[in-house]
């Protein structure tokens, strides 16, 4: 069988992260501006080969004084490091979802990870596109990629936590 390229729908796609801080609220940013390709055996996902990269200046949480600091050299050095990539090792069928593994490099740190990927199932848009949506969710620890910054709290605790749960709902466009 042939293989068959999705790419991104942007505007039906969005990649967010959630982080506790001060260890009692979560705050949620999102990566706006990313793209991804997933290369498949037809409608067929499993052994996909799925390909990521975010834009680090498009992270928006909401408040620009935080979204600056995380651009800084406290967080992700966007000047020095301005994406953060994925590359897929290994996509398995779970039930009707995928578990999706592979590399993760942040500040040109390179790391093995584990996403559970929803399948949402395909449509065709009013326009004749075949599309596959995906509910994205994982968990990484930030200091494992260098993003090290904390303070500690005079209560006990840190500012903010090292467990990072990153969550995306994909839309695909079938390829021609």
């Amino acid at each position: 069988m042939a293989t068959t390229k999705w790419a991104l729908d942007p505007t039906h796609s969005e990649l967010q992260f959630k982080v506790k801080h001060l260890m009692i609220t979560t705050v949620t940013g999102s990566i706006k501006s990313f793209s991804a390709e997933l290369n498949a055996e037809g409608d067929d996902f499993t052994n996909a080969a799925i390909s990521f990269s975010g834009d680090i200046s498009s992270i928006d949480t909401g408040n620009t004084d935080r979204d600056n600091h995380l651009k800084s050299g406290d967080f992700f050095e966007a000047e020095k490091y301005p994406t953060i990539n994925f590359t897929s090792n290994s996509v398995e069928k779970d039930g009707d979802d995928y578990i999706v593994k592979g590399d993760l490099t942040i500040k040109d740190v390179t790391k093995a990870v584990k996403l559970n990927a929803e399948f949402g199932g395909i449509a065709t848009d009013p326009w004749g596109n075949t599309k596959a949506g995906f509910t994205l969710s994982g968990k990484i620890n930030r200091t494992e990629f260098g993003l090290t910054w904390n303070a500690a709290l005079e209560t006990g605790g840190v500012m903010v936590s090292e467990e990072v749960k990153i969550l995306g709902e994909l839309q695909f466009v079938k390829q021609a």
